[in-house]
Order: C-alpha cells, then structure tokens, then sequence
C-alpha cells in the first residue's frame, strides 16, 4: 500500500508541477519586481488608526444626539399645554396614512380625520434605502393609541419644532440617517420623512419596546414575575397573565436579569432557570414557553411569591445587573397586604421596587395591591383585557425613570446599543440613544418633575462602520471584529443573520461567532474590560463552505474604541503580515495590460473573472460576472485607473494580476496538452480580484466565487500547505452526480508563496480541475501492481501475487478521501456519482471505523444566524389569537352573562371588530417585513477534520464472523487519506451513521438550563441610575374594580349584533403629571 501511496503522491505533485504553474508564477512576480511594492500591515497602528476613525465617526453622531435632546427639553418646557386642542388644529405627517388610506375599513378613513395630514413627494435615497423627504419629519402612532387624544396632540404640538433641529442636524452632517424621537407616549417623531413600512396585517409597532428606546429609557433590571396560580384565577384571566408575561419580558434587554415563577401556597420557577438569568432572545423564548405551562390550582399565597422573588434578588452568588431591582407580581385580587414580607426584606431602605398588576375583570378589592405598590417605590396598574395588556406592561419604565431625571446632567449619557434590524429598512444598525428629561416644575412649590419625556436616538448602519476598515490589504482570510460589553459582535466577518426580527436585537457572541477556544476566551474578556492586547494563537477555523476545519496560526491584535462600549480587533494570518501594491505608472503597460481583460483575448489567454469589488463610484455592480465584467470595460474607457473617482490600489492590482495571469498563460499553460493528464481546465486566482480560467471553455462550467477573498478553495490553500483539493459539493438529499459531458472535475489548488528581501506572502493561488471519470481510472492503476504498460494480472487469496485496488476491485475497497471526510476517487465505479459526499453516506461502517482510531476528529457547533421554515402554529392559548369560547350551556345561564368571564370577552370582541387583525396578528409577521417566510432558528453543525494519526495504520473492524480489515494512510504534501479494505461481506458491519450535515435544533441549540450555570463574562453599563433621595413616589398607579352591569353588556350587545363599532377610547394611560 505505501509503495501505491507513493505513486498517488508522484502523480499529484508532478501534474501541479507542470500545469499548476507555482514556480513559474514565483519567477514572473519577480520580474515584474518593478510594478509592485511589498507593503506592511502593522497591526497595533491598523487596529489604533480604525478605532479612531470609528471614534470621530460615532462622535459626530454624539454631538447632533446632544443638540437635540437639549432643544427637546426646551422645547417641551416651554410648550403651553392645550386641554381644549383639537385634531385639525395640528398639521404633521402621519407616515401610515397612505396603508390607512388604501385600507377602506381603517379607523381613520371612517373618522375622516386626514384633515390634518401632510400629503408628500418623496424622492429615492440610496443611503436609506428608501423614498424620503428632505424638508420634513414623519410621524408613527402605534395602532392602539387614539391619535385624537389631549395627550397625543399635545406631544404632536410640541415635537413639531424638532423638525429645524433635525435639518440643521443633517446640514453639519450630511452622514447622518435617521434621527428619531421616542416619546413615552408612543409617539415616534423621525427624520427624514418616508412613509411606514406597513405590514400585511395590524401594525404592533411601538417605539417604546424597541432595544434602544429600553436601554436608554432606564438603567440595567434585576427583575423577578411572579405569577398568581391559585384556583381562583379564572381560565380567561390566566390566559391575559400569560400574554401579560411574554409582553413584560419583551421590554427587557440583554443589559437586564429576570427570573418568572408561579406561586399559590407555594412559589416555584417557571422553568428550569432556578436564579436570575440573562434576559437575552433565547432566555426569554425559554420562559415564554414555559408560561404557557402555568396551571390554575390551589389558594393565593402573597407571602410565598413574595418571599421567593426577594431571595432571588439577594442572592449575590450569580452574574446579575446589580442596579434596579423589581418584583412584578400578576395576579386576580386579594386580601393579604404581607407586610411582614416587607418588613423583612425591603424596609426601611425599600431597595426592591414593586408592581403589582390586577388581572381580568373582577369585584376584589384592589386596596391591597395598591398598597404593596406605593409602600414600596413601585405601581399598581390595571390589565382588565387583552387592549391594555402592551400599554400596562411598559409603563413601570416611567417610574424607573425617576432618578435618571432627578439626576439632571449626570445621567445625560449617549449608550450605543447592540446590533438590531432598522425598522425603516437600513438593515442592520447600532443606535446612540440619550434620554429626554421633563424639565417643567409641577406647582407652585416648583418641585421638580420626575418624568422621562423620551428617548433621542440617531442609527449608524453597519456598513458605514464596515468602510472605515481595510478592506483587501489584510487578504482573504484577515478581518476586523468589534464586540460590545456583551461580547456580543458588532462586526465580524461572519454576523450573516439569515433572517432578522424587529422586535429583538442581533446577538451573536464572539465566541460563536468563531470556534471557541481558551485563548478566545482571554481575548473576549479583555475587551470587554476595555484593555490593549496582541496575543499569536494556534485556532481552528471553518472554512467559508462550512464543510472542512483548518487548524491555522492568527494574530489577534485589540483596543477599545474610545467613548463608547466597543472594543475593536484585527486578525491577521502570519502570511497576511504584507500584501502587494501595484505600481502602474507606465500607461502603455496599464492599456497592454488591460487588453487582457477584454473578451476578445479569452480565446487564446483563458477566461478572466474579476472580482465584484467597488473599484470606482460610477460602476454599476451586477451578480452576473460577464455583465459586470463589460461594465467595469466600458467604464474604464471612459476614465483612467488613476481617477479620484476611483479606488487606485484596486485598480492597480487587478490590472497588474491581469498581466501576471496573462504571462503564466504564455509561458505555461498554452503549450501544454491537458488532456494527457485528463485535466478539464488550469486556473490562477490572486488577491488583486482576478481569476483566470483556461481554456476559455472551462468557463462555462466555473462555479467557485469569481471574488477570490470569497472562495471557499482559495481561502483554504492559503491556510495549508501543500495541493488541497476539493471534490464538487453533494448534499445527501440531491441527486448523484451526472458525469455526462465530461463537465465533473476535482479541483486541487495551492498556494503561491513568495519571499521578497526577507518577506514572505502568498498572493496568489493556482490549481488543476481533474476530470473526474478519468482519474477515477487513472486512480486504479495507480493503486495496482503494474505499471502502465503492464497487463492487469488478477491475483486472489490463493494466488502469489498480491491484491490490488484494479483487478480485485470486487474484494477491494480503495478509496481517497479528503481531510472533512468527504469522498474524493473510488475504484468502485458505482461510487463515481458519489463523489464529493460525505463518506459515512457511501460506507457508514467504514468512516466510523476512522474516526473512532483518530484518523478524524469531530467539531460540533451550533450556526444562531439560521433561517428555518415556519413550524405550524401549535394550539397555545399564549398569544392575543387565544380567545375564551363560551359553551352553550354558559349561553344560557344568566349568571354568566353578568360574570367577569363575559364582560372580559365582550371587551375582546370589540377590540376584535375595532383591530380586526389583531387576533391573527402573528408578532413577527405584524412587525416584520411581510414577505418574510421564515424564522431564525439554530442549526448544530459537525465537520470532521484530520485527527492525531499521520502514519500508516492497519486495523480490523470487528463484526464477528465478517470483520473487516483495513488499511489508511495519509497521502504527503496533501490533504487526502487514502483508504484501502476489504469489502463488507455481511450486513452484520452494519454500524451507526456519523453525520455531517446540518441538523435542526428543537431546543434552540445547546441546553440552556445548562448553560446558563456557567454564564459567558459580561459587563454591564457602567453608569446605575437606581435611587434618588429626592423622588417623590406618591404617584404609584389608582384605580378600581369596575363592576359591569346587565344595561352595559346588553349595549355591548346590541353594538356587536349591528356590527358598529364605538367610537375607541383613548388608550394612553399617562400620569397626571404628563399635563405639566
């Protein structure tokens, strides 16, 4: 066997060696010497110089957030308040007229109050990526707000002046994109004005559930539900306190800590979670799922639900936020005040904040909960049905509020927020936010007022931050990342959400954003705390088809980005330490050159792709690479690769690696017969863009990536040494492969080192594609006892000669396979179509039988950015779709029609006919893009990589009476085993199938119940607004049980019979204090 590795090995090496062209492309390099400089990344000045550019970029952002949140302020404080104020009295922008207007059973349209609504001209912006309106702004109202209340019109009134502020704004930085003002009424004010993206179904969109508008309203939570259980809590109300739950979570962020538990006689959690958790997405999914567990049983017990919440929130052994802290208790109405509780825990400091919400309609007495609330910092509100459930759950944020307003200039600080899906369509954004303070005086006795007015916030889109770093001198596989206090990433290479939800942040952490290792670890944690560091690990990497794993050298270089909570990193392979910088001065040189870009040389000088990099402003990009090929012609005879309105160094090195191909062609590859080696095409690829193809013919069967740094072959060779060769790609639910037309090849490519005065690089990669029926014969005759002149001579176990891998290919099972597992050549012809699958799929019991003597090893790890398709709905009564349904038998008792259950479904009824789209309305779909048609999800990926064995290796595979003996070796200079055994004589070898391909996670990847014992570090915020000795706290909620009679519900009645709907009441439950 190793004298047929041998002549594999010779065979390989000497192909590449004639056609790949290594050493020759190394010798026309150098005679070019003259057109190139050797340039130096030095990453400590690189990582320093973009952490700075991104410093003045989000500086700039800081200052116009400054300006208005000031002239907000102002404003607001001199504003008169109106109570006789009028809808036609104010004139704005309503950004959902239009989807109204088009929406015959809109509200609005039956009201005819479109009297005080702008009507637009909008022009396209490509910045924005939509149509806007320079001159003025935009309103959004959520759709459960009555946009004709006191309140409302007030908020419009004064908000109208932020309109200068926001175009002086935009006049000092043309750079700015949406500036928005979230008012804690619900009223969005943004700029420039463009109509509201409005979904197929009812709009659940409401500023104040936004990530930014959250971080920046209050300081981070420590927040513990607790939710009553007992018997008394009818199936109608346990349904809202469900919804209720899942909406409270919903105002939570990743800065925040929650735990939810049930209690009656006694408190349990909820989940799994037993202390305070991390309130990221899929915590939050984790509790969501486990409230629609809740059972109704038992008697109420304050003292038990209480007493658990406040040993959660003592417990000072678990990461937590360590500013507010919060109990939210949900329940149906009782008696007991547990003061004893209180006494215990919380008094006289009252560090813990209550709020106690009364649920479903009932004739308790409220005075209990209420006192709770006031007694303890907090507030009572009221969730009489489904309408007030999103209005009654985010109010609590105006109370946390108090001390950052009471704190004055001190709280005044722009936060940046995790990464999230811009509403208006920009794609992914970070924002800078800065609370908007209540500046009046509340009496005569000029005390001063408590209230949050809003949140400013002005969104930076990722790909502005992404131009400010280097794009194509770190090489394909050196890139910048940037992570936040989280260590969730803000760029990275590989942040590629498949599928984004408005109403959650995108929160990929670092370490799964790469393969986790120690040394990632240390670097994370040094981030987060803000320090400078350089660190050369050795790491294992995916490669960019997600198929194979390298273990490769980086260079990790980091520093914080001053001013914000951002730290920023660059990682470099040690080959990437200097690139290429054409020098074309000569430009009778740049138009020969260029001549070989142009189609009519293709024919003779092979087929040229180019990169779709951005070379000038004026190129039109395309996906087609022949159209973007001719565009980027026609352009370049128009302007020079010298012009301002280009990018120099792209052009320079695309035409420079345009000649050098040029020149292996001539000497090389014209003059050679690719068919004596069964060869379907030769090919060059450089890190200046271009990827030649020769002949011209085997263009038309080219699929890799015509942008080298994009190519999953390219990026591969660079990373290992040696001829790295990649079998087409199967996926074990397609078809084989159709070896018709001899179009089926192998690629094999390396990468072409240079060393220049003491400096080494690799700038390029060239390669062979192996026809594959051919060299699945040729492969035989290597793996044979003859040469290639010799007749075949079968031999058997009688014989004296010995088997070979040609003539006993009925015994014999000899097989090259790559370095992922994947099947490469076959001497058994029925294998030939299954080249390029995984080889557990083509012989199960074999592949096991290599990874278990470490030929392989495995890497299981989980993809959070997955797109999966919509699973059906399930039959949860968890979301507004759920609906109590009366029996016939509670139709016809007269004790039902006056009982809270029919009261409650009257009222959701007509918030049905009112929002008629509310009991469908799915929340992904309500406020997401409505052509979205599926959902993130997490994916467990394996990939299989060369294990510890590097030798020649005989084993047995062990089945009883038909073992199976086998014999592997690793093929040098390569990344291939070569594998020969003996054919499965029984299906006793049956063994378990490893798997390599994607496999859905049910449970949302690994078991969070576990994870959440060993929390990743973090750091919060580093500013705590949590207490003021000034806060005035007797404002803490009224309200009372509000008995329905039989005259009511027979109305109700009536209304819903002749099917017209009441005139809405308004639904903004503000303090008094809101009036001035």
């Amino acid at each position: 066997m190793q004298h047929w590795a041998r002549r594999l090995e010779q065979e390989i090496d000497g192909v590449m060696r004639i056609f790949g062209g290594v050493q020759q492309l190394r010798e026309i390099y150098k005679d070019n010497r003259n057109l190139f400089e050797v340039q130096e990344n030095e990453p400590q000045k690189l990582v320093e110089k973009v952490a700075g550019d991104i410093e003045s970029l989000l500086d700039r952002k800081v200052q116009a957030l400054k300006r208005l949140a000031d002239a907000a302020e102002n404003f607001q404080k001199a504003h008169r308040w109106q109570d006789n104020i009028k809808e036609e009295d104010i004139l704005y922008y309503d950004a959902k007229a239009d989807a109204e207007l088009d929406d015959p059973e809109s509200e609005d349209v039956e009201r005819g109050s479109k009297a005080s609504t702008l009507r637009l001209d909008f022009v396209e912006d490509s910045n924005f990526k939509n149509k806007v309106n320079y001159s003025y702004t935009a309103v959004q109202i959520p759709t459960d707000i009555y946009k004709g209340s006191t309140i409302i019109l007030n908020e419009l009134n004064w908000t109208e002046a932020l309109e200068n502020v926001f175009i002086e704004n935009r006049r000092q930085d043309p750079t700015l994109l949406w500036q928005v003002f979230g008012s804690a009424t619900g009223v969005t004010r943004y700029y420039p004005a463009t109509p509201w993206r409005a979904p197929k179904k009812i709009d659940l969109y409401d500023v104040r559930r936004r990530p930014w508008y959250i971080q920046g309203a209050s300081s981070p939570k420590d927040m513990v539900i607790i939710v009553d259980v007992s018997g008394s809590v009818s199936g109608l109300t346990l349904k809202l306190m469900k919804t209720s739950v899942c909406e409270m979570l919903d105002t939570l962020s990743d800065d925040d800590y929650v735990n939810v538990a049930s209690f009656n006689e006694k408190a349990q959690p909820v989940s799994c979670f037993t202390h305070l958790v991390q309130a990221n997405v899929r915590n939050k999914k984790v509790f969501k799922e486990a409230v629609q567990g809740m059972v109704a049983k038992g008697t109420t017990g304050y003292k038990a639900g209480f007493e658990y919440a406040f040993d959660q929130l003592q417990n000072s052994n678990i990461t937590r936020a360590n500013c507010n802290k919060m109990i939210m208790m949900f329940t149906d109405g009782g008696e007991d005040r547990v003061q004893d509780v209180f006494e215990k825990y919380n008094w006289p400091n009252r560090t813990v904040r209550v709020f106690t919400f009364s649920v479903g309609q009932h004739n308790y007495d409220v005075t209990p909960l209420q006192w709770m609330a006031c007694a303890n910092k907090g507030y009572y509100f009221e969730i009489p049905s489904i309408g007030a459930i999103r209005i009654n759950t985010q109010e609590y944020l105006d109370v946390l509020g108090r001390p950052m307003v009471l704190a004055g200039k001190e709280a005044k600080q722009v936060q940046w927020t995790n990464v999230y899906e811009d509403a208006l369509g920009l794609g992914l954004v970070v924002t800078g936010t800065l609370p908007v303070f209540n500046l009046t005086q509340d009496g005569p006795g000029e005390k001063k007022n408590q209230l949050i007015l809003g949140v400013m916030g002005i969104d930076v889109a990722l790909n502005d931050i992404k131009r400010l770093t280097p794009n194509y001198t770190l090489g394909a596989n050196g890139y910048v990342f940037a992570i936040d206090l989280n260590g969730y990433v803000l760029l990275h290479p590989n942040l590629k959400p498949q599928t984004t939800n408005f109403r959650e942040p995108v929160t990929l952490d670092f370490l799964d954003a790469e393969l986790e290792d120690e040394n990632k670890e240390e670097i994370r944690r040094s981030m987060i705390d803000g320090n400078k560091g350089h660190k050369q690990i050795r790491t294992l990497v995916k490669s960019l088809d997600e198929r194979y794993i390298d273990e490769v050298m980086r260079n990790y270089t980091w520093v914080p980005i001053r001013s914000t909570n951002y730290s920023l990193g660059l990682v470099l392979p040690p080959y990437s330490t200097f690139y290429l910088q054409a020098n074309l001065s000569d430009q009778i040189l740049q138009v020969k050159y260029f001549e070989f870009l142009l189609p009519s040389s293709f024919e003779s000088e092979g087929h040229v792709f180019i990169a779709p990099r951005e070379y000038c402003k004026d190129l039109n990009a395309s996906d087609n690479n022949t159209e973007f090929l001719k565009n980027f012609i026609e352009l370049m005879e128009k302007v020079t690769p010298d012009s301002k309105q280009c990018n120099n160094f792209l052009l320079h090195n695309l035409i420079l690696d345009t000649g050098i191909t040029q020149q292996l062609v001539e000497r090389v590859w014209r003059d050679q017969d690719l068919n004596t080696y069964s060869l379907l095409a030769v090919f060059a690829a450089t890190d200046g863009g271009i990827t030649r193809v020769f002949p011209n013919k085997a263009a038309e069967d080219w699929t890799e990536n015509p942008e080298p740094f994009n190519a999953s072959f390219y990026r591969r060779s660079l990373d290992n040494h040696g001829y790295v060769f990649k079998p087409p790609h199967q996926d074990a639910l397609l078809r084989p492969l159709e070896l018709e037309n001899d179009t089926v090849g192998i690629l094999v490519s390396t990468a072409v080192e240079l060393s220049l005065g003491g400096r080494t690089l690799r700038p390029a990669v060239v390669g062979v594609k192996l026809d594959l029926e051919a060299w699945a014969e040729k492969f035989k005759v290597l793996a044979s006892n003859r040469t290639h002149q010799d007749q075949p001579q079968k031999c058997g176990p009688s014989s004296h000669c010995e088997m070979d891998c040609e003539v006993n290919n009925e015994d014999l099972l000899c097989v090259l396979i790559d370095d992922g597992g994947f099947l490469v050549l076959s001497n058994q012809n029925h294998q030939w179509d299954q080249v390029g699958r995984f080889f557990s799929e083509v012989d199960a019991n074999l592949m096991l039988a290599l990874y278990n003597n470490s030929f392989y090893t495995r890497k299981e790890s989980y993809d959070y950015q997955a797109a999966c398709a919509p699973q059906p709905p399930g039959n949860l009564g968890s979301a507004p779709r759920g609906i109590f349904v009366p029996t016939i038998a509670d139709f016809l008792n007269l004790a039902w029609w006056t009982s809270a259950a029919a009261w409650s479904l009257f009222q959701q009824l007509l918030y049905g006919i009112i929002y008629h789209s509310w009991f469908h309305a799915d929340p992904a779909e309500a406020e997401g893009n409505p052509e979205v048609r599926e959902s993130s999800c997490v994916m467990k990926q394996t990939q299989y990589y060369f294990g510890s064995v590097n030798a020649s290796y005989n084993a047995i595979i062990d089945c009883g009476n038909c073992s199976r003996l086998f014999h592997a070796q690793r093929l040098t200079n390569t990344n291939l085993l070569f594998v020969v055994a003996e054919k499965p004589m029984c299906s006793q070898c049956e063994a378990g199938r490893l798997l390599q391909k994607e496999t859905h996670c049910p449970a949302d990847g690994p078991e969070q119940c576990e994870l959440v014992q060993r929390p990743r570090y973090r750091r919060g915020p580093h500013i705590c607004f949590d207490y003021n000795a000034t806060e005035d706290t007797s404002d803490c909620g009224r309200g009372a049980s509000f008995p329905p009679s039989l005259g009511v519900l027979v109305s109700l009645q009536l209304l819903l019979l002749l099917g017209l709907p009441p005139r809405p009441q308004p639904q903004v439950h503000a303090h008094a204090s809101r009036h001035l």
